[in-house]
Formats: structure tokens, sequence, C-alpha cells
């Protein structure tokens, strides 16, 4: 089948995305549970393929190791984060993004600690327990006109002006195209969070995604431009921090 050429552009009338903050925790909770006395003992505890875990200072995030590339999902964003493995001392691993900055460290009996811009030197993460797999889902040519809508909406209202993403995709790179324009999206909605970023936001002028040889990012005479590899599935894009750093903001 061919490829669809596809061209969406969003107004900037678009809804706020709903967020929750997390209720504080009593006494006997949840968190006292993980993380006090009888917080998680793991060589008591194995922890499953794809578990949740909750972090100390708040949040939770899912990490899927049931595949060659873990793959981390945090509670409060859709972006999931392709990770590498690298040995460390101790007998530690410490899971790089595509940047090569560290996302997690997990010691040789199980603990985890996570970091990010947050919590840059690391917050420590507990079992919760088993949760679904990471995975791209089925898609539609209906079904991916609506993902880059809403990819170009959410765009549109962080520059507060329109910002069209326009794909090349076939029923098989859809599902990849989708999640590809989402994380494009979250990259421009940072890109809005400080002075620098939007100095480089105001130069934007669209986003286009395209098949290629490797996954990567980069920005030319205002556009963003998303290279994305299907046959390497979730690890096949880049990440939001990736686009990022292809702007010259980070």
């Amino acid at each position: 089948m061919l490829p669809l050429r596809l061209l969406v552009a969003a107004t900037l009338a678009v809804a706020g995305i709903a967020s929750g903050a997390p209720a504080a925790a009593a006494p006997g909770s949840l968190r006292e549970g993980l993380f006090g006395e009888g917080r998680y003992d793991s060589r008591r505890f194995a922890a499953p393929p794809v578990a949740k875990y909750a972090v100390e200072d708040g949040g939770g995030f899912i990490l899927d190791r049931s595949t060659p590339r873990p793959m981390m999902k945090f509670e409060d964003s859709a972006e999931v984060w392709v990770l590498q493995p690298h040995p460390a001392p101790r007998g530690d691993i410490i899971y790089k993004n595509d940047l090569g900055q560290p996302v997690l460290r997990a010691t040789r009996l199980g603990g985890l600690t996570v970091f990010t811009p947050a919590r840059p030197s690391g917050a420590a993460a507990a079992l919760v327990g088993g949760s679904n797999p990471l995975r791209l889902p089925t898609l539609g040519p209906e079904a991916l006109l609506q993902r880059l809508a809403q990819a170009s909406a959410r765009a549109s209202r962080a520059a507060r002006r329109l910002i069209p993403f326009e794909a090349d995709a076939s029923p098989e790179t859809a599902p990849l195209v989708a999640d590809a324009a989402m994380v494009a999206a979250e990259a421009v909605v940072r890109l809005s969070a400080d002075s620098s970023g939007r100095n480089v936001l105001n130069g934007i002028e669209k986003v286009t995604l395209v098949e290629g040889r490797r996954p990567g990012a980069s920005l030319r005479a205002g556009v963003i431009l998303i290279t994305i590899t299907p046959e390497d599935g979730l690890a096949g894009r880049p990440s939001s921090e990736r686009i990022l750093a292809a702007t010259g903001a980070r």
C-alpha cells in the first residue's frame, strides 16, 4: 500500500490537559509501607518483568524489562523511554536514555534509584506490583489522523500559534508515527517552559516525520525533522530529550 500523506493543522483553541497531584500520605499509607520500616526488600521479593514502582518523594513509573531494550513510562506522562543497560561498579546496572543520560540505577540486590530533572541526585523507587507491557497500539488511518491532530494542537497551544504536523505513513508504520508525533509535541511543550527554549520555539514553523535508516531529530529552516525506523519499534524514534538537544535549547 502506498504511503498516506498526512498534513494536520490544529487551531490554538485546545482544552487543557488535566493533571492530578498526588494525595498526601497518611500514617500507615502505601508510602510508609514501601519506604518505612516495611520497605520493599529485593532479597525477599523478585520483581516481575513488567512492574509498577512508587518513587519515594512522590509519583511512580512502569518498568518493562520483558524485551531486549528495557522501557519505562512515568505515570504522569504518555512518553515511553527506551533504555540501554550499562554495567556499573558493584554489579549494578545503569539504564540510560538515547542521549546517554542515566535514568535508572539497579543494584545487584534489585533496588532501584530513578533520576529525573527534578531529582538529579536520584530518588529511591520501590516495587508496587506487576503491570501490563508497554507496547505500541494498533492504529488505523482515522486514528492516526486524530493522533497527529492532537500532537499539532498541543504544540500549537504551547507556541501560541499554529504548528502543523506532517508525516508519511502506511498501516504498518502508523503506530510509531503517532507515538513519535506525541513525543515531538512533548518536546515543543518543554521548549515553551523557559526563555531560551521560547527563543528557539519562535523559529519553529512545522514538525515533519519521515522514515530513515536511523532514528534521529534535527532542526533546519524552521522545521523539526523527526526520523523514525519502524522495524525497531519504540526504539525507532528519538526521545523528547533528544529532540530538545537537536534544537540547541539544551
